[in-house]
């Protein structure tokens, strides 16, 4: 068990320091917007490598921050009854949510995702338009990454999930 605590831990800090690079280009993103709506409505100038730069931070902040806001339990979702309920019966949920539908789910898109990565970076792909972001194939490299980190996290959390339906609470505690 104390193997399952620490395996839970190393996950929880992979995606707490993830997140912490996460929270920098989110203010970045912040940054690039304003600078890009003060050169468009005073200067009336616009750039295609700042207006892909927002949507690549954009896509960059939801691929990599998924894993930590899972972590955080941040994501949306019905909890009409799930919060009335005692905690070995959100642990079942949540074991069986990880089980039946992450885990599942983050191998398809990272085997689906992987050929189309590679691809992008056996041609170095960039922009086609003129002047902009010359390493899509960076961002490209996300969608498998986020879903590992992801699909890390949902691992951490039915791991979490499974000590509590054996009654082992107390070993289940997270960053929470």
């Amino acid at each position: 068990m104390k193997m399952l605590q620490r395996l839970c831990r190393a996950i929880d800090r992979l995606n707490i320091w993830v997140g912490a690079i996460v929270a920098w280009a989110t203010a970045l993103v912040v940054a690039v917007v304003f600078i890009d709506v003060v050169m468009r409505y005073t200067f009336r100038m616009s750039f295609v490598f700042m207006q892909e730069l927002e949507w690549h931070l954009f896509a960059f902040i939801f691929l990599m921050g998924a894993g930590y806001t899972l972590m955080k339990d941040g994501h949306v979702r019905v909890d009409i009854f799930y919060q009335q309920l005692p905690p070995k019966a959100r642990a079942w949920i949540n074991f069986l949510g990880v089980l039946i539908f992450l885990l599942p789910g983050c191998y398809l898109i990272v085997t689906t995702s992987w050929h189309f990565v590679v691809n992008s970076f056996k041609i170095l792909e960039g922009s086609p338009d003129p002047g902009g972001i010359p390493y899509r194939f960076l961002l490209k490299a996300c969608i498998p990454a986020g879903f590992g980190l992801i699909a890390l996290q949902g691992l951490a959390l039915g791991l979490r999930s499974l000590l509590v339906i054996l009654g082992r609470e107390a070993e289940a505690e997270g960053p929470h």
